[in-house]
């Protein structure tokens, strides 16, 4: 199976995922959004340079995990195929800092590299707590409690549309890299013409499949609006879920923990 199919089947795994009985479905979708929001949102917060004191805000993700029964080797495949992208963001960090930061086992680090090292674990902790709240909750509601939190209608058909059409496009993509593969021969490496040439035929059929998808939806009645089947309503769960994680959010962005922690062990030490 190739890399694109198995991310694919990834994807899928996660919508299946949030249909099962956990803990976290028992929750309402925009208690777990506005927690994963502003979780997000304490993380891009930190300084630049911020590596240690981002680390205790690892638990978010973990814990939801676990509750929400999220398999740890899917996330770690899914993030291993994204990561190429926080490699390009802050691979040359190195090369642009080289003002020596900090020391360790005696071999000086320069500032480039810290925060390099902080660009990564900044893009696994915000990509890990999307990634698993759609395990916990499903696109669909996620997109529908959008659409009650008052986000504009456009962006939330749009936002469902664009996560329903990945599977199509990505689909097509598969079996076409599978039909070019059985046809290769003994040129199996695609040039960049092959490339230009393989997207383009895949750009056309899928914009016809588009307008046909459209004007079967239109057929059926669709107005725009999110419907849910099971909507779920706000209880005092809820408040305590999102009012216990804000609360770990503001600690430990206003407490360095593993500062705290080492001074705390160095004054206990003998």
């Amino acid at each position: 199976m190739t890399r694109l199919a198995t991310a694919l089947e990834d994807l899928r795994s996660l919508d299946a995922l949030a249909a099962r009985a956990t803990t976290l479905a028992r929750r309402d979708p925009r208690a777990k959004l506005v927690t994963t929001l502003l979780f997000i949102v304490t993380v891009v917060s930190f300084d630049r340079y911020s590596v240690a004191a981002l680390l205790p805000l690892a638990l978010y993700p973990t814990v939801l995990a676990a509750q929400g029964e999220v398999p740890p080797r899917m996330l770690l495949r899914i993030l291993w195929l994204a990561s190429p992208f926080a490699l390009m963001i802050g691979i040359f960090n190195p090369l642009l800092d080289r003002a020596p930061m900090l020391a360790l086992a005696g071999v000086e680090i320069s500032g480039g590299w810290v925060s390099f090292a902080a660009i990564l674990l900044r893009f696994g902790l915000t990509a890990s707590a999307a990634l698993v709240l759609v395990a916990v909750t499903g696109m669909h509601a996620l997109c529908a409690a959008l659409a009650r939190l008052g986000a504009p209608r456009v962006f939330t058909v749009q936002l469902l549309f664009l996560h329903r059409y990945i599977f199509v496009l990505a689909g097509e993509a598969v079996r076409m890299g599978t039909a070019r593969r059985l046809r290769a021969g003994d040129h199996p490496r695609m040039t960049p013409a092959v490339y230009v040439s393989l997207l383009g035929h895949l750009l056309l059929p899928a914009f016809e499949r588009a307008r046909r998808i459209h004007l079967a939806m239109l057929a059926r009645g669709f107005d725009g609006e999110l419907r849910l089947a099971d909507p779920r309503r706000w209880h005092r769960a809820d408040t305590l879920f999102v009012s216990g994680w804000c609360a770990f959010f503001v600690w430990v962005r206003l407490v360095d923990v593993p500062a705290a922690i080492g001074t705390l062990i160095a004054g206990v030490s003998p």
